[in-house]
């Protein structure tokens, strides 16, 4: 279950943390419009430079697990967190597997610009089900493809809802955050 996901360039770091992304949808918004409870256990999956597990961490009370397989990436969540004196994060290196967590344990999931790189999806999204509790709730946000051809692999809306619906999700929520960009929100229920 290796994902070669080639060295984090400096462009994508730049890119994470640029003005113009939180200008288009911050993870203000994001954390606004989804079921967070101050209780709640939070897994960030592929967190990158804890562009929501940060803002996360100061809402809630439960653990955020920063999960991202690039080492480099949670150097800089660790930096932010003793900067922010925030001790709620939880960095975890590596895909799913290296979590420390026992089944039905996460409230929600923040899966953000990563899972159109996974293929096939629905073992991955398994996976996620048996962390979350029942009723918890697993957090997409996409960009949508654009009609010209992409290199960039990108999964339609209908073709992620499918998905969700597939692996045993229901989808509760979908939102259009910015231009570019959709959100679902599914929640396990059974």
């Amino acid at each position: 279950m290796h994902h070669s996901h080639g060295k984090h360039s400096k462009g994508k770091v730049s890119y994470l943390e640029s003005p113009e992304r939180r200008k288009e949808f911050s993870p203000e918004q994001l954390l606004n419009m989804i079921p967070l409870k101050e209780t709640d256990n939070l897994l960030d999956f592929g967190a990158g430079t804890g562009y929501f597990s940060i803002p996360a961490a100061k809402r809630i009370q439960g653990n955020v697990y920063a999960l991202d397989i690039d080492a480099a990436m949670l150097e800089i969540i660790n930096e932010k967190s003793m900067e922010e004196q925030l001790t709620n994060i939880v960095p975890v290196q590596g895909s799913m597997e290296a979590l420390p967590l026992s089944e039905g344990s996460i409230d929600i999931i923040i899966a953000s610009l990563v899972l159109h790189e996974i293929q096939p999806l629905a073992p991955m999204l398994q996976q996620m089900k048996s962390v979350l509790k029942t009723e918890g709730y697993l957090v997409c946000l996409e960009l949508k493809p654009k009609e010209s051809f992409e290199k960039a692999p990108r999964i339609t809306l209908e073709g992620m809802e499918r998905e969700m619906k597939e692996a045993g999700f229901q989808v509760t929520e979908k939102f259009f955050p910015a231009e570019s960009l959709y959100m679902l929100v599914a929640q396990k229920t059974e």
